[in-house]
């Protein structure tokens, strides 16, 4: 059987979207038919919400992306002011970002192997990615050890990530971290399935050495506080990488602001990159024309873009980027809002 080591040799490498500039690309597609014509039009849709003074931009994450190399197209939205909340998967922001914050790495790997032999290595494969078992334990620990530092009570999973980008901030950890650069910005970021990840295990940890006294998450607790920034925001844009919760839980919010008697505007804004078929059913690959039915998305400024996220989320990022748009925008540190808003609740 080969070394572990031998598995683990080549880490994946980040794709820098500010190192090439996909303008001149992404405007010639905007002639041409199919998928191409789709991103234009989604590029187009993303820089007319940056440029709108009063749009509050969700960013959705779903699916495996961070470990594939997309982590710097996300943490340059979030430094120039492109994206003012994130909604996310639990393996996005903890196996994968958190993860590589503390010094670990995902390495290039195939799916022709083993995975027996991966198994008996303590290999984790994400197709043809590789990652360290061990290292997603250390991860597990460290999780449960910032729950421990809290004071035991129900936290929203934003509350808790916040306090993951205070970790890294603390220890000099995770320079080009999303978690750490979301707390340095002040930028909510949303885990509403926050048990389906290494946070999870960390917790369960946690709450099991202290069933008494201990940190809990609470969903329901999010959904409010996403509303909340809903009702304030009024206008709202969202781009979404993939669908799944994130995607459900971004657009329910304007639902929700009506159940709460705060009609709101739908999104005014939205695109989304996807593979998942609209033919099924599935919310992931339902349409945001279908969602305009449910009172979730306004039609007019909204594309869905069908391609694998590798190869279109760079130029999309590179594309608004590069057009500059977000220079004229404010850092809404909608974090800090969401905090001050609690403790005078709290009061």
């Amino acid at each position: 059987m080969p070394a572990k080591e031998e598995y683990l040799r080549e880490p994946v490498k980040h794709i820098d979207p500010k190192s090439f500039n996909a303008v001149p690309i992404l405007e010639a597609m905007a002639h041409m038919s199919y998928q191409a014509r789709h991103l234009a039009r989604a590029a187009q849709i993303y820089e007319r919400m940056l440029e709108d003074p009063d749009c509050t931009i969700i960013l959705c994450l779903a699916g495996s992306l961070i470990n594939a190399g997309l982590r710097l197209c996300v943490v340059e939205l979030l430094r120039h002011r492109m994206a003012d909340v994130v909604v996310a998967t639990g393996a996005n922001i903890v196996d994968q970002d958190f993860l590589e914050a503390l010094g670990f790495r995902h390495y290039i790997g195939s799916p022709e192997v083993d995975d027996n032999e991966l198994r008996e290595l303590r290999i984790d494969r994400i197709y043809d990615t590789f990652l360290d078992e061990d290292d997603l334990r250390v991860c597990d620990h460290t999780v449960a050890a910032i729950a421990d530092s809290l004071a035991p009570r129900v936290y929203s999973s934003r509350e808790f990530v916040q306090e993951m980008g205070r970790y890294l901030v603390e220890r000099g950890l995770g320079e080009d971290s999303i978690v750490r650069v979301a707390y340095e910005k002040a930028i909510p970021i949303f885990i509403p399935a926050f048990s389906d990840c290494s946070a999870g295990f960390g917790l369960v940890l946690h709450q099991w050495h202290r069933p008494e006294r201990h940190v809990a998450i609470d969903s329901v607790k999010d959904f409010r506080e996403l509303t909340s920034l809903k009702i304030a925001a009024k206008e709202t844009g969202l781009v979404m990488v993939g669908g799944g919760v994130p995607k459900n839980f971004a657009q329910d919010v304007t639902v929700a602001a009506d159940v709460l008697g705060f009609p709101v505007p739908m999104h005014k804004y939205a695109v989304q990159i996807t593979t998942a078929d609209v033919r099924d059913g599935g919310l992931s690959g339902s349409t945001l024309k279908e969602a305009s039915s449910w009172g979730k998305v306004a039609q007019g400024f909204s594309e869905m873009v069908w391609a694998e996220a590798t190869l279109v989320f760079p130029l999309l990022v590179s594309y608004v980027y590069h057009k500059g748009a977000w220079q004229a925008r404010a850092a809404k540190r909608l974090a800090e809002w969401l905090d001050q808003r609690a403790a005078r609740a709290a009061a």
